[in-house]
């Protein structure tokens, strides 16, 4: 029998206050794989720094989180960009990050785009096509992370990018597999025995309860948990903890 093993990513590296008073650094103890924020919906050249000399010291891979260039929304809100300028930002951004990774001797492993970029990619084939060019510009080795299930990750294999399906700890599912938006009620899991119990119902039985209770398929490749969700490194602590006493083995991606 094969042993199961999955990765445990979070998204980092978007507040200054969270880097400077250790929350930042909290999380990261129990994930292995931190997306950094590199300029476009959050993010700057201190914190890309910040972020990645704590991942080195901790031992944990570092990808590129580029979003909408919309500093004021979070990168939550879908912009009206062509292909073309959405390629260009992305491409920027996860080039910023790699200058400064390649300066550390911190290896660029993998990009997630942000927010409402990544699940306008969702909906577009060109939109997609434009975040996995810009990605291939910068190295064609990056692993491309996208949700479970969704058409994002056949276009990026489509340009010849791998790819890592990614499932949530911390978000409810609706019926159809998409996320619950963070507008409606109970659509964040912070309570850490909850988010756990459902990271290892994906990671064990590939599957996740629905908002309705019934029961959708899921492989994932890596879990994500936010970092702006209330309680993250308890949820992570707590992740990490029900995992390992299920033996399943934690990976970076690779």
């Amino acid at each position: 029998m094969n042993q199961l093993s999955i990765d445990i990513n979070a998204d980092l590296g978007e507040s200054e206050e969270a880097l400077a008073c250790g929350t930042d650094f909290e999380l990261m103890r129990y994930i292995t794989s931190a997306n950094v924020a590199c300029g476009g919906h959050a993010g700057d050249e201190h914190t890309m720094h910040g972020t990645l000399i704590a991942a080195r010291k901790l031992n944990v891979a570092v990808g590129a989180h580029p979003g909408y260039p919309d500093r004021q929304n979070f990168g939550r809100v879908e912009m009206p960009l062509p292909p073309a300028e959405v390629e260009a930002s992305v491409h920027a951004q996860i080039l910023a990050l790699r200058r400064i990774a390649e300066s550390m001797g911190v290896p660029l492993v993998h990009v997630k785009p942000h927010g409402a970029l990544y699940h306008a990619a969702n909906e577009s084939r060109e939109l997609a096509e434009a975040i996995g060019l810009a990605a291939r510009r910068v190295d064609p080795k990056l692993i491309m992370v996208g949700q479970a299930g969704s058409s994002t990750l056949d276009v990026w294999r489509s340009v010849g990018l791998r790819t890592a399906a990614e499932a949530f700890a911390d978000r409810a599912y609706e019926p159809d597999g998409t996320l619950r938006k963070r507008t409606l009620r109970d659509a964040l899991l912070d309570d850490p025995a909850r988010a756990a119990q459902q990271a290892l119902s994906i990671a064990v039985e590939h599957k996740v309860t629905a908002s309705d209770g019934r029961e959708l398929h899921v492989e994932a490749d890596t879990l994500c948990i936010h970092s702006d969700t209330p309680c993250s490194a308890a949820i992570a602590r707590e992740v990490r903890l029900q995992l390992e006493h299920a033996r399943v083995s934690l990976q970076a991606l690779h």
